[in-house]
């Protein structure tokens, strides 16, 4: 939800802008640690819900906002919100009633069986959110199906609402037109007029609608194999997702993502293979723990000896040198140390001021950082500058050890940090789009700004596409069955090998 915020309002957020129970309760146990509260006992209210407004404010004060969009997760009732609801509601007469605003999302059900939709579920939310000392100014009322105006009055009625409140959001095939949804409604002026401000200027929605009429523009279609381990769940890489959406608007490309499980990889599952030899492109985003690694390996051994377009991200870049170095140095005892301390050649190791640190939970390098592109490179002509930042979310990195003898076999670390110690950006000379990031380039995409490196990969995968297109089916089938398929023991021809 935080990366859709930030994709929909074009923002960058901060630390401070997700705030979890455990971060709350771990600070006030703190405080109490170090005396703050004199010897009080610790309760819920005033000292969590306390914690919680001090977040909230601080999300405003750290971002210098006039709005503060405050989101509490899950549903009404849980015991998990009740301390989140009860700080809500305390804030209301914290800062005044002209300036707060309380919107209720809920769900309408329909009964298939009598073709009807139901309020009642909403009723009984709303009646439990009063019991918590919140009434609702607007309630968003989801549905599958169109809302008739008589169940709008109903809900405006029993949930003590205006009628121009009560704003029903049917589901839509394409996602970005929600906030053209809210605008037709009249959401904002409604809003406006609660908080008793007053709009600096009429917003400009040309650009926005471009891009819905796009998404719903026939296009060719490019389709992209994702090798991860939690593919059955696509949410979870939402991020990656939506960044390869932007960049295939952008593009005028309908992109197809084929998720495939790089367990299956590992096993030769032929449908699994069948699904990377199809693809235009191949994407290995990041991931902990090992389970997966040597599918995703796998893939980037075929992205490399068949030219397909690649882009690893984060533990995908990792890999893509973890891979290299083993079949084009010519040694299988190459890994990263994250998965096998004891390897001969790690080529990808803990960062060195991680290494005394034995609690993993808050260690890693993460947030914004720059990054230096290199003259020439496929980086530096994606991006189009020289200096560019980046998110990150890492514990390990590249090993400098291995830099010279990975640069004269073939790979170039086109983007470094500016003292030049960290590879951020890796990528092959000799190869039409095979680059991986250290960074994750995927949180900073935005709908309509994709991001360069996603723009410059389905560039590359489309290239590769059109070839395919010009071949007959047989020539695509017999240039792209996998490597183990065809029981090959290396493709290397480098005289570069690993000591």
């Amino acid at each position: 939800d935080l990366g859709h915020y930030e994709r929909f309002m074009d923002v960058r957020l901060n630390r401070a802008c997700n705030v979890t129970t455990g971060q709350v309760y771990a600070e006030v146990i703190a405080k109490e640690r170090r005396g703050d509260f004199l010897g009080g006992t610790i309760q819920v209210i005033p000292h969590i819900t306390n914690e919680i407004k001090r977040r909230i404010a601080l999300v405003a004060e750290s971002l210098d906002a006039e709005i503060v969009i405050v989101e509490i997760g899950g549903t009404v009732g849980d015991y998990e919100s009740v301390a989140f609801l009860e700080a809500i509601r305390q804030m209301r007469s914290d800062v005044g009633r002209e300036n707060t605003a309380y919107i209720h999302v809920t769900w309408l059900p329909y009964i298939r069986a009598t073709g009807e939709l139901k309020t009642k579920p909403t009723q009984h939310s709303v009646r439990e959110l009063r019991s918590a000392g919140i009434s609702p100014d607007m309630i968003i009322a989801r549905s599958d199906y169109p809302v008739p105006t008589e169940l709008i009055d109903k809900i405006a009625l029993f949930c003590d609402v205006e009628p121009r409140a009560v704003v029903p959001l049917v589901t839509t095939d394409v996602l970005y037109e929600v906030p053209l949804v809210f605008e037709d409604a009249g959401v904002a002026p409604f809003l406006l007029e609660r908080l008793h401000l007053q709009a600096r200027k009429q917003p400009d929605w040309r650009a926005w609608r471009e891009l819905v009429t796009k998404a719903r523009t026939a296009k060719p279609a490019l389709k992209i194999a994702l090798v991860g381990k939690y593919v059955e769940l696509h949410d979870a890489y939402l991020s990656v997702k939506e960044a390869l959406t932007h960049a295939g608007l952008h593009l005028n490309l309908d992109v197809q993502i084929l998720w495939v499980q790089a367990t299956d990889l590992e096993k030769d599952r032929e449908d699994a293979w069948a699904a990377v030899r199809e693809a235009d492109g191949i994407l290995v985003p990041g991931g902990f723990d090992s389970r997966g690694v040597e599918g995703k390996i796998k893939a980037a051994r075929f992205a490399r000896e068949h030219k397909v377009p690649y882009l690893g991200l984060c533990l995908g870049m990792q890999l893509m040198v973890v891979e290299f170095a083993r079949h084009v140095l010519g040694t299988e005892d190459v890994h990263s140390t994250e998965f096998d301390p004891s390897t001969r050649h790690p080529v990808i190791d803990l960062m060195p001021d991680q290494r005394t640190i034995t609690e993993m939970g808050g260690t890693m390098r993460l947030g914004l950082y720059p990054c230096v592109l290199q003259p020439g490179t496929k980086a530096a002509a994606a991006y189009g500058v020289d200096r560019v930042e980046e998110r990150h979310r890492h514990r390990f990195e590249f090993n400098n050890a291995y830099r010279d003898i990975l640069e004269q076999a073939g790979m170039v670390f086109s983007g470094l940090s500016p003292d030049g110690r960290l590879v951020e950006i890796a990528e092959l000379r000799d190869h039409p789009f095979m680059l991986g990031t250290q960074f994750h380039p995927e949180f900073l995409s935005r709908p309509t700004k994709p991001h360069p490196l996603f723009v410059a990969f389905l560039q590359a995968a489309r290239e590769r596409a059109q070839q395919r297109w010009a071949r007959s089916p047989e020539a695509v089938e017999a240039s792209t069955r996998p490597v183990e398929a065809e029981g090959e023991a290396s493709s290397s021809s480098s005289n570069h090998k690993l000591l």
